[in-house]
């Protein structure tokens, strides 16, 4: 009898306590917290943890001499400093957080706790963890904590739940009576069941008008209809029993904790890390959660949103460089301009005859080039290289001089034409009148100064190349005869391959059509840029190509940037080099540059990243002895706060 009291007391105890527990959520007295993570690590955030070790280091000052970087406390009996060791202890928990972005990402980390006091076997919390960014909120993974009790019950109810759906029929042919059937044709109806083993296939108006009855008939009437009625109304009842029987229907999808717990002997703690991508203009992210309390069927209590996180973003790309970057041109001091002239020689002769053919039109446009140059206010004309060419026909020996001699006359008439036309030029200034007291006075105008310009004449030969050219661009030609045409080349002399060319059909063709086009003359003048001293000029036109790949940088699209910054190699570049964790390649453009605050500072980060604290250290502390800005950029990032922290940089810092 003790017994049966016992055992019929326990579930009311159960039940009180159950009460009590819920009264104290309801009264807020016992509710979830959300906290930074404890195993944030702790360079990365100011919420509750345990501070690193302290060391020793020695480091090199900006005038040259050694500095001891340490915790110290001042010795009354010596009256030096000593060094000496704090004890690591969780000292501040805070609402807020500095997270650091790293190519274009963060980590959210946070953990909500649970009290031992609002954990049940008969209950089911659910938390909506929901993140605020940008006047924008998203909806988190969910965690739940699932009772052991409520999970044999959500489990039971699943179970009955499922053998009501095994009383239902899925298969429609299982009413039907086919034994009694059978018969039925078998004794009525001879005819058609012969069809039974017969494998043709008759349609069901063919069966009726052959036998006064449809298949569909027979079937109808030995369905057994009260069972067929029965399973239609276990369908119908789906809905309802699940309703009846699974109290608590699970969540589907977002979840990222679902977990059962036996007891509440302990406070439950989940940490919890959201990895988020970083757009334009984030600053800072928000954490708050809101749940329910579940007893197996009802709800008990709702969550109230907790009191937010705050998540401060801090990112590399506050390091860029906003200064406009104009386009850079290279003007090289020489430049040159060249024309090709068809000047025609009277056979074998090498004077120029300006009646001949279009020689005077030719001329003119040499002159008319001449002109333009000599009196060009930015460029100054050097020299004036003539190559004279000949056609294939005759000793090529015989051409060679001849188009040597033909470039000299050629050289020889325009520099005669330049020094007439310096005098025209003179002539057209006119004369000054100078006032000097009374006495008026008429000076000759000076005309343009240029240095006496050098003809270079050089003989060009045979013009084999060019008539190459021609053959191989002609319509009229077959490829036959170009094939022919381009095998005289391996003939062993020019001569020798005149002479192959002249007895094939097609050589009157060539001779007629190409062989006056290659008597030209070449014309190559050569310019110096007048007063030029530098050769890349900075123009007034804003680099947008720089300004898009800086762009980038703030918009987090570093490799984007790096496509558009790395021909520029400056400190942008690195600061996208770093953002994207590729130190060497950032270090390789830092190390050459003038040490400003910044460049300092991104030392010190790269040193860091390659663990050499000493030159991080010292790197760091000059960019902040530069521009104090940087004392409070150092708690932003993560390499920069665990040296801070590891070396007691502070009171160094607050000193400077």
């Amino acid at each position: 009898m003790p017994l049966l009291v016992l055992s019929v007391m326990a579930p009311v105890f159960s039940s009180c306590a159950r009460q009590n527990k819920i009264s104290l959520v309801r009264s807020g007295k016992v509710s979830p917290a959300l906290d930074l993570s404890a195993k944030v690590p702790p360079d990365t955030s100011v919420g509750s943890r345990a501070l690193p070790e302290r060391d020793t280091l020695k480091v090199t000052g900006p005038d040259g001499r050694e500095v001891y970087v340490m915790n110290a406390v001042l010795d009354e009996d010596s009256g030096e400093m000593v060094a000496t060791e704090r004890l690591a202890a969780a000292v501040v928990t805070a609402r807020f957080s500095n997270v650091a972005e790293r190519g274009g990402t963060v980590d959210l980390r946070f953990s909500i706790t649970v009290p031992a006091a609002m954990i049940d076997s008969y209950w089911q919390l659910r938390f909506h963890p929901e993140m605020h960014v940008l006047g924008d909120s998203a909806r988190l993974d969910d965690i739940i904590i699932t009772g052991s009790r409520y999970r044999e019950r959500e489990l039971r109810g699943y179970e009955q739940y499922r053998r009501f759906l095994s009383r239902i029929v899925t298969d429609s042919t299982e009413f039907i009576d086919y034994r009694d059937l059978e018969i039925f044709m078998e004794r009525n109806l001879p005819g058609v069941y012969a069809f039974r083993n017969d494998s043709s296939y008759v349609t069901d108006w063919e069966f009726r008008s052959g036998f006064g009855v449809g298949a569909m008939d027979a079937v109808e009437h030995y369905t057994r209809k009260m069972a067929l009625r029965r399973n239609e109304r276990l369908k119908s009842r789906k809905g309802k029993m699940y309703s009846r029987y699974v109290k608590s229907p699970p969540v589907i999808g977002g979840i990222r904790l679902d977990t059962v717990i036996a007891s509440g002997c302990g406070d439950f703690v989940y940490d919890y890390v959201q990895t988020l991508r970083v757009r334009p203009g984030m600053r800072k992210a928000d954490i708050s959660f809101s749940g329910e309390v579940l007893e197996y069927g009802r709800k008990l209590h709702d969550v109230p949103e907790t009191e937010p996180l705050t998540f401060y973003i801090s990112s590399l790309s506050a390091l860029v460089d906003p200064v406009e970057k104009y386009v850079k041109r290279v003007i090289t001091r020489n430049a040159s301009v060249t024309e090709h002239r068809r000047i025609a020689f009277a056979l074998g002769s090498s004077e120029i005859d300006s009646d001949i053919e279009d020689n005077a039109l030719e001329i003119a446009g040499v002159e008319s080039t001449l002109r333009k140059l000599v009196t060009d206010p930015l460029y100054e004309l050097d020299s004036v290289t003539v190559v004279s060419f000949a056609s294939p026909e005759g000793d090529a020996g015989y051409n060679a001089r001849l188009s040597r001699s033909r470039a000299e006359s050629v050289s020889r008439y325009f520099n005669s034409f330049l020094s007439d036309l310096r005098d025209s030029l003179e002539a057209e200034k006119g004369i000054e009148l100078a006032i000097s007291g009374e006495m008026l006075s008429a000076v000759a105008s000076k005309g343009p100064a240029w240095q006496d310009i050098v003809f270079v004449p050089r003989a060009g030969g045979e013009n084999w190349d060019s008539l190459d050219a021609m053959v191989c661009s002609d319509t009229l030609l077959t490829q036959e005869q170009k094939s022919v045409y381009f095998d005289s080349s391996s003939e062993s002399s020019a001569d020798a391959r005149e002479s192959f060319l002249r007895r094939q059909d097609f050589y009157p063709v060539i001779r007629e059509r190409y062989y006056p086009e290659l008597r030209e003359v070449r014309l190559d003048f050569a310019l110096s840029r007048k007063g030029m001293i530098r050769d890349t000029v900075t123009t007034t036109q804003l680099d947008t190509v720089y300004m898009r790949g800086v762009q980038c940088i703030r918009d987090y699209d570093y490799d984007t940037a790096l496509s558009l910054l790395a021909p520029y190699a400056d400190l942008n570049t690195a600061v996208a080099y770093l953002a994207l964790d590729r130190n060497r390649s950032a270090f390789g453009i830092l190390s050459g540059m003038e040490k400003t605050p910044a460049v300092n500072y991104m030392l010190a980060l790269v040193y860091s990243r390659f663990g050499e604290d000493g030159n991080a250290v010292e790197h760091y502390l000059q960019a902040c002895r530069q521009d104090r800005a940087f004392v409070n950029r150092g708690n932003l990032d993560p390499e920069i706060s665990t040296l801070i922290r590891k070396y007691s940089l502070e009171k160094i810092l607050y000193e400077m």
